[in-house]
């Protein structure tokens, strides 16, 4: 295959967010929790093309903190496709010689494969343009390709334009193109704002070809969804809801169980192992990665986390973390970024848990925080237990050895130890160090006062309703 790692590429993203009333640009509006010019800049990742150029409208440092791996021009005048192309003259001259692929940044199903065998014709065939298309059982508001008797594209024809012949063709542009960068510098010196828009059109470069006498090629793309984009809320839904599909019906290819896919969303990255089941409400995000056999869910959101095979999880949130195998968390627990849950924890409900690691088969059952700490083995940990990290000022760590039992309603004040083996009397506070095997009580001792109660309602008299 041609090396693509030679190739550049100029990506379109200088829309606003206008028709989606959102105060961001339009690039940056997301499909499964990732903005849509991040979809083209993995697929540009995956074919190795590393040059490339972003045209930015208004809100360009915000797109260019989503793909600060891009160079970028400001295309300060909303003229057309093709003046967009035109603000990158700068980049093209410095590839000359070579080949650039131009697309949408708001068509974030534009894959790999699509890309690189359009690629492959366009050097077989010596094209100067070769377009992606794409066929549509319901071309409407699509521009038609119209190819000749060679099969080569003659003309792209915009519904507006089109006779009834043209509007019955359902081939048309998905907006990804190829060009020789010689030709495409050429081309943009003849385009011309003379239509009613006063715009400059890219697809105008196709009539430029053909006058010359240039091979125009069309790579019909196998998935029409690479035509694909959004202009409004209602489109992003549909993107959204074609990419929930899509990543649903990759799972169930793999043997991972999906009993209702209601309320199910699982984010391009994520890995589920073979027989895990995912229950309504589960929403994965990130570079999550699940193994075999876990149950998650319902009304489970994991993000950027790996859980490991055989784990129950049910009603959490967990973010940033790793859970190793045979764990069972939940329902409402919630292990926040930098934690590590070791083989056989189990959390049950209302626990926090917050950069900590929690060694093997300790069990924090209930209403307990367990935050900055490194807890062992066999830990038992009793109802309303806090460790206590804060000041006010800075946050320190707990250290708890394996085998120890933290009674209920204890409050462990960081920094502090508890040796391996002890127990911790419930309700304690504990400020100071606990030797191993040791029993610590620090609580007030009890005291006991026979008849006061009696004795205080003689005093004040009948209680008021």
């Amino acid at each position: 295959m041609e090396n693509l790692e030679q190739a550049c590429a100029i990506v379109l993203a200088a829309g606003d967010g206008k028709r989606m009333r959102s105060a961001r640009p339009k690039v940056l509006c997301e499909v499964l929790f990732r903005p849509m010019i991040c979809w083209i800049s993995d697929t540009l990742g995956e074919c190795g093309i590393q040059d490339v150029c972003a045209v930015l409208g208004a809100g360009a440092d915000l797109v260019r903190q989503a793909v600060p791996q891009f160079s970028w021009v400001e295309q300060k005048e909303r003229l057309g496709t093709g003046h967009a192309v035109m603000q990158a003259r700068a980049f093209l001259e410095s590839h000359r010689g070579g080949d650039c692929a131009v697309l949408c940044g708001d068509a974030p199903f534009m894959d790999a494969d699509t890309l690189k065998n359009a690629y492959l014709l366009h050097k077989k065939e010596g094209a100067a343009v070769t377009l992606v298309s794409a066929w549509l059982d319901n071309p409407t508001g699509y521009g038609r390709i119209v190819r000749d008797e060679k099969g080569d594209v003659s003309s792209i024809v915009e519904q507006a334009d089109a006779d009834e012949e043209t509007l019955r063709i359902r081939e048309i542009n998905a907006g990804t193109y190829w060009f020789s960068v010689d030709f495409l510098l050429d081309a943009l010196n003849r385009l011309r704002a003379d239509n009613a828009q006063g715009e400059y059109y890219l697809t105008d470069v196709i009539g430029i070809a053909a006058a010359q006498g240039r091979r125009v090629c069309g790579y019909q793309a196998a998935d029409s969804r690479v035509a694909m984009g959004a202009n409004d809320r209602k489109g992003l839904l549909r993107l959204n809801e074609m990419a929930r599909q899509a990543e649903l019906e990759r799972h169930l290819d793999a043997g991972v169980e999906i009993v209702c896919a209601d309320g199910v969303v699982i984010a391009p990255g994520v890995s589920i192992g073979q027989d895990t089941t995912i229950l309504p409400g589960t929403i994965l995000k990130g570079k999550t990665i699940i193994g075999k056999n876990c149950v998650i869910g319902p009304d489970t959101v994991i993000e950027d986390s790996t859980v490991g095979d055989g784990c129950q999880i049910n009603a959490c949130q967990i973010e940033k973390s790793r859970l190793d195998e045979k764990i069972k968390i939940g329902p409402f627990t919630h292990v926040r970024p930098n934690s590590h849950l070791k083989a056989g924890v189990k959390i049950g409900n209302f626990v926090e848990v917050k950069n900590s690691v929690i060694d093997e088969n300790t069990a924090v059952a209930h209403l307990t925080y367990v935050g900055d700490s490194d807890v062992g083995k066999n830990v038992n940990f009793g109802c309303g237990t806090v460790t206590v990290n804060f000041d006010g000022h800075d946050k320190y760590r707990t250290v708890i050895g394996d085998d120890c039992f933290i009674g209920c309603n204890s409050n462990l004040i960081a920094p502090v130890e508890i040796g391996s083996g002890s127990y911790i009397a419930a309700g304690s506070t504990i400020t100071d160090r606990v030797p191993e095997d040791a029993l610590a009580v620090a609580r007030a001792r009890q005291v006991v006062k026979p008849g006061w109660a009696k004795a205080r309602r003689l005093r004040l008299g009948p209680r008021k309703k």
